[in-house]
């Protein structure tokens, strides 16, 4: 004999869920003060499903979208499509964000190249140290390894 439980139909009709419910479930929980990370969260990953979507379109120097990039016109074109606004330059889009280590990186968090004259390139963080980015003059909008270890990691609020 088979009994088979459907437990979030039963609590769908008592119209009762509970945080305890959902962690049983496998749900996502959000702690109260901390809806902005979630929220944030989402639209970084939002944010890295158009990086990718761009698979292959030109690097052409100033353009923002949507069919050709340049490093930080790619970053504005994904978080303004996730419903985020940024400034024009990386190193602008670098004061704009909550930096982080890279530790605490995760998927959608914006990757920061510097040199000592200041940042220079920014790509989205993909996740095992590869990037979505536009790289340079005759390539395209690609994901790639981190090649460097000058990197700085800043999360868009």
């Amino acid at each position: 004999m088979t009994v088979r439980m459907h437990t979030p139909n039963l609590l769908a009709r008592a119209g009762t869920v509970t945080a305890l419910t959902l962690v049983t479930l496998g749900g996502t929980t959000v702690a109260p003060g901390e809806t902005g990370n979630a929220e944030a969260a989402s639209v970084s990953a939002y944010a890295l499903r158009i990086a990718a979507s761009k698979r292959g379109a030109p690097y052409q120097y100033g353009a923002q979208g949507p069919y050709r990039f340049d490093c930080s016109g790619l970053t504005l074109y994904s978080f303004k499509r996730a419903g985020r606004a940024l400034p024009r330059t990386a190193a602008e889009q670098y004061v704009r964000t909550r930096h982080l280590p890279a530790s605490l990186r995760r998927r959608g968090d914006l990757v920061f190249f510097r040199s000592a004259r200041g940042i220079y390139h920014v790509g989205i963080y993909a996740g095992r140290d590869r990037m979505w980015h536009a790289p340079k003059a005759g390539s395209v909008v690609r994901l790639e390894r981190i090649w460097s270890g000058a990197v700085s990691y800043g999360r868009v609020g």
